[in-house]
């Protein structure tokens, strides 16, 4: 049949349908049968951030982009301007417009060729439901049938919706809010008049009108929506011109791609997910990754970045950068490198420090030697491999001194580190064959950036560990471990704020510690207040050094940053008066100079009478009728100064013993010094 065969067979076909019996029109009804809608259910994966803003999407499965819209998020003045182009008679018509088509016909009768189209938005709809031929008569007539079916189905905002979410606008981009974001970098919402009408012209000839490919038609295709406009009375003549004197875009922008670690670690967690809403904050994370490509442009080729926010109250994941580019090569961008095991140096020394002040070993005025020392055969040095001589636990901390940290690591046993380490759920590894040393101190053990954060969150929360989450639909976290008592922790983090901040740093007194691993291979850098934790990676993935890549000046900055990119200044809790004390010069005796852990016998004439060291003490603690705990001491010369966990509960006290109250259950150091400065110690657990 010839062309003009098919379209004189297509006119008559028109006048039997809009004039025929209706037992045609339901025999041809059964024939096509109602549209197959669940093409239009496939959609590319959406990955939304805490407040639903899009951080990244996925493209279907056949390479395409559609998202999908809801109308309310589309400019209002959008949809009239389409309905003006594309079917005038959209709110009157039920799918089909008989008019329209006759008046297409009989144009076509006339003068032998197409004058004007006939097709309603739910036509479109049913033909891009069913890709592949559309001028055939057979197709234009299932179009026509189904068209009256689809919107008796499912109503012209279902019809809207549909092309909305379909409609071609070049390439593999489907759908309005694709084509907003790919052409113009924005959501449908934020439309000028000139995109508007880009957009109504693009669907009719996706790729021939093409801004990037074919400008000029493009530009002709844009007049002609604008002029429709302004004869219907949509838009006056002036905003008109405007619009048609609006450059077109010179090419497609990429589709957002934030947080792609996280966002594919979602993906794989939930595959038919259509959306996956994350914890995540779009600024933050849009922000700490401009930082994080900043920092390894300026390092080199082949350093990598990662970076964690997280919120201390909820254990919500703010921002998650796995590394600098996701797919850089010669950096290795695939790589999420907060997961991966790394050295990390000597960010772990605040935390037994903190076991060390639990126990009531050290405080932070306790004085320590920092000179050469041999344990063994390990014999470590300070960083510059200079020694400081005597220097207080805050100085040795604070300035992050490896002798006086050895020490202390020594007082407290490296394997009862790890086991409170392995307590609150956190992954450590050794090198094989090795047994735990005092090295694990300076960084010999492999930890992930992610674990080191949730240390240092759970300093933040006071030595309460929180579980972290990255997606909402996982369950809120819950209260964990105890990683160090609140007097520890508060401790710890008084000493924290002392850290020298970088140059230019802006807030003098954020709670961070830095550090650098063997062979310059990871420089690391964590800091915390009360509301967010903020953990910084820098190094090679492939773990090769980089001569001067330390903590301080390759990871400190990148920390101040993040802080100052947070928008609220450091926020701490004001220290007690108890803790005040604990923190002064003014120490008992066995605290002014670290001298080991004490054993529980008889120190130079004093001891623990009750209760015994080791002991299990049922308080009933965790009812409402706790009971109060006796304690006693034999020898030594009045007055005595008891301590828990130590901090001082009573001090120049006559009586060789007193009552107790514990605050909760868990273990405790009980420590009494005499007049004389003798003193002794036992550990307990209450509960």
């Amino acid at each position: 049949m010839s062309r003009n065969a098919r379209y004189l067979a297509l006119a008559a076909a028109l006048v039997a349908l809009a004039f025929g019996p209706p037992l045609g029109w339901q025999a041809l009804k059964a024939h096509y049968g109602a549209p197959d809608l669940k093409a239009a259910a496939v959609q590319s994966t959406l990955v939304t951030d805490r407040h639903g803003a899009l951080l990244n999407v996925f493209t279907m499965p056949d390479g395409r982009w559609r998202m999908p819209l809801r109308r309310a998020a589309v400019d209002p003045r959008f949809l009239p301007l389409l309905e003006a182009y594309e079917d005038r008679h959209f709110a009157t018509h039920g799918g089909v417009d008989w008019v329209a088509l006759a008046r297409a016909a009989g144009q076509f009768l006339l003068r032998g060729h197409i004058v004007s189209g006939g097709s309603t938005l739910a036509m479109q709809v049913v033909r891009l439901l069913h890709p592949g031929a559309h001028r055939t008569f057979g197709a234009k007539l299932r179009q026509i049938v189904q068209a009256s079916m689809l919107e008796h189905r499912i109503g012209r905002r279902g019809v809207l919706r549909l092309y909305l979410r379909l409609a071609p606008y070049g390439g593999n981009i489907e759908g309005l809010r694709a084509a907003c974001l790919s052409w113009f970098g924005h959501e449908p919402h934020m439309m000028s008049m000139a995109e508007m009408a880009l957009l109504v012209a693009l669907p009719q000839s996706p790729q021939a009108r093409r801004p990037d490919l074919h400008p000029k038609a493009a530009r002709r295709a844009r007049a002609r929506v604008l002029a429709r406009a302004v004869a219907q009375g949509l838009i006056g003549a002036a905003a008109a011109r405007r619009a048609n004197a609006t450059p077109l875009p010179r090419h497609r922008l990429e589709l957002p791609h934030l947080a792609p670690h996280a966002a594919l670690a979602a993906l794989r967690a939930a595959p038919k997910a259509r959306v996956l809403a994350l914890t995540l904050d779009r600024r933050l994370q849009k922000g700490m990754e401009a930082l994080a490509r900043a920092a390894a442009r300026r390092l080199g080729p082949h350093i990598s970045v990662a970076m964690l926010m997280i919120d201390n109250a909820t254990g919500d994941i703010l921002a998650h950068v796995g590394s600098p580019n996701a797919l850089g090569r010669r950096n290795d961008g695939a790589l999420d490198m907060t997961t991966a095991l790394r050295s990390p140096g000597s960010s772990l020394k605040p935390f037994y420090y903190a076991m060390a002040f639990e126990r009531g070993l050290a405080r932070p005025g306790t004085m320590l030697d920092d000179r050469p020392t041999h344990y063994g055969i390990y014999a470590p040095l300070d960083f510059d491999r200079h020694f400081a001589g005597e220097v207080s636990v805050r100085d040795a901390l604070a300035h992050s001194l490896n002798l006086p940290s050895i020490a202390i690591l020594s007082a407290v046993g490296p394997q009862s580190f790890l086991a409170r380490l392995k307590t609150v759920g956190v992954t450590v590894r050794l090198a094989r064959q090795t047994r735990p040393g005092l090295s694990v101190g300076l960084g010999g053990l492999g930890i992930d950036l992610v674990d080191l954060a949730r240390l240092y969150c759970g300093l933040a929360r006071g030595g309460s560990m929180i579980g972290l989450r990255e997606r909402q639909d996982q369950p809120n976290p819950v209260k964990g471990a105890t990683l160090t008592s609140p007097a520890a922790a508060a401790m710890i983090t008084d000493i924290l704020r002392d850290v020298p901040p970088p140059r230019n740093a802006p807030w003098r007194r954020l709670a961070y510690k830095t550090g650098t691993s063997y062979g310059y291979r990871d420089a690391l850098a964590i800091g915390f207040d009360q509301r967010v934790t903020i953990a910084v990676w820098v190094g090679r993935p492939d773990n090769g050094a980089t001569p001067g890549l330390i903590g301080r000046d390759a990871a400190g900055p990148l920390l101040f940053s993040a802080f100052s990119l947070w928008g609220h200044p450091p926020l701490y809790a004001p220290a007690s008066p108890d803790l005040k004390l604990a923190m002064s010069h003014d120490l008992p005796q066995p605290l002014r100079r670290l001298s080991g852990q004490f054993d529980g016998h008889s120190v130079r004439g004093i001891k623990i009478a009750y209760p015994p060291d080791g002991a299990r003490i049922d308080l009933d603690l965790h009812g409402p009728d706790a009971a109060p705990l006796m304690l006693k001491a034999e020898g030594g010369a009045a007055p005595f100064t008891w301590l828990v966990n130590g901090v001082p509960i009573r001090i120049a006290d006559q009586r060789h013993s007193l009552v107790w109250t514990p605050d909760g259950a868990g273990f405790a150091r009980v420590s009494v010094e005499d007049a004389r400065g003798h003193a002794a110690s036992v550990e307990v657990r209450l509960e």
